[in-house]
């Protein structure tokens, strides 16, 4: 299918109009289009937004949903590290999924992924349809065969033919990763143009430590390491100094805010206003269903937004317009995907919103409806690159996915 048309569309500002989508692009935005297309959807009472970019999880995870509850960071990496240890290579690819399954059904269309069995990630992810950077995982404690494993990915990886996916360097964590390794990360990242993917300043402890060990900050200890640039992902980045948040800023690295993990694994507040003062380019992911324990990006504009006025006391704080950047266009620039608008030229990722649904009833705002007010019933139908995921509520094999997946379970 190399042509779509959308009639009758509500756009976000209001007005109606079609949307013209050929081959993987938005070609054409103005009412009345007449074109004979490929496939006709009738968009009236719906409104047409960009979709959904999570910039950081670990998506096979999902496996563990609901796994290591009511512990703090410390404890739930052991408890979860251990149960990972009998994953099989099945499970990771019919976790990955699953993962995408849900993703598709909450309107996200890519992820940025930082778990192991990348090979089969990379399947699941081709099988789904959807866009994926893959974290390649790096760790002290991983045996050499895994390290060379990855590094034989690494040095292979055909990036040529493969538009929808690209590959992350991804060194854990400075509690988890040597400098040395850090440094060899970072030196690979670099060869081969990639981005590298960490978790940053994720609690006090690791501060703490941190502190302790180097007499630095997490932020300061990695660029004093010279690893941070406009390539770095940094999860988290909750414990900071106004020093650390202008060093980020400074080095255009992109913070990705996960606000439902943050305060299910008591980690801490992220510094809203912090960032904002400091000029920080901000996402937002999910993390891993272990930790938060959804997939969706509309629970987690919601909680962004509400956690960064209830924490600051200012009711003007993080606006669902900005949150709602946060998930579609600074994602998408972060990890240079020219989408997260509906604009023409951009890649054709969009969803289809029913405005019939309750919570868009009365249609004031449709933007504050769809992060306060709404879950994921709302999203009718998903297209990404011009190819359509999910159709009035029903994504392909999805049936199938979920019984993969109840096998672990059993």
């Amino acid at each position: 299918m190399d042509t779509i048309i959308i009639k009758n569309a509500t756009l976000i500002g209001g007005q109606t109009a079609d949307i013209l989508i050929r081959d993987n692009k938005f070609a054409a935005i103005k009412p009345n289009i007449n074109f004979q297309a490929d496939k006709t959807i009738d968009a009236t009472d719906k409104a047409v937004i960009p979709a959904f970019y999570n910039a950081h999880t670990h998506a096979a995870m999902s496996l563990l949903r609901g796994y290591g509850e009511g512990l703090n960071l410390a404890d739930w990496l052991s408890a979860v590290w251990k149960k990972e240890a009998t994953l099989s290579n099945e499970d990771y690819y019919n976790g990955t999924r699953l993962a995408a399954l849900e993703m598709i059904k909450s309107g996200t269309v890519f992820f940025n992924d930082m778990y192991f069995k990348s090979p089969l990630v990379l399947a699941a992810v081709r099988d789904m349809g959807i866009r994926a950077r893959i974290g390649m995982t790096f760790m002290d404690s991983m045996n050499s065969e895994t390290y060379n494993d990855n590094i034989d990915f690494i040095e292979h990886f055909d990036r040529t033919n493969n538009e929808m996916i690209d590959i992350a360097i991804a060194p854990h964590s400075i509690y988890t990763c040597s400098s040395e390794l850090y440094l060899k990360c970072f030196e690979l990242a670099q060869k081969h143009n990639l981005t590298l993917h960490t978790h940053i300043a994720e609690t006090q402890k690791e501060v703490n430590d941190c502190l302790k060990e180097h007499r630095m900050t997490p932020v300061q200890y990695l660029s004093s390491l010279g690893i941070l640039n406009s390539r770095t992902i940094a999860a988290h980045c909750v414990h900071l100094t106004q020093q650390d948040a202008e060093i980020l800023a400074a080095n255009k690295v992109t913070v990705v805010h996960n606000p439902c993990s943050n305060m299910k694994l008591a980690s801490g507040i992220f510094p809203y206003k912090l960032h904002k003062a400091a000029g920080t380019h901000i996402a937002l992911g999910t993390d891993g269903s272990a930790s938060n324990n959804s997939l969706s990006m509309l629970g987690e504009m919601k909680a962004a937004s509400l956690l960064a006025k209830v924490s600051s006391q200012d009711a003007q704080a993080l606006p669902a317009e900005e949150v709602f950047k946060w998930a579609t266009s600074n994602s998408a620039q972060a990890f240079g995907i020219n989408a997260g608008r509906i604009e023409i030229g951009y890649l054709a990722d969009c969803l289809l919103i029913d405005l019939n649904g309750v919570s868009f009833v009365p249609e004031h705002n449709i933007i504050s409806s769809l992060v306060y007010a709404s879950d994921t019933q709302c999203i009718n139908s998903v297209i990404c690159n011009g190819k359509i995921l999910m159709e009035n509520h029903i994504v392909p094999k999805e049936r199938e996915i979920i019984a993969a997946a109840k096998k672990f379970i059993k």
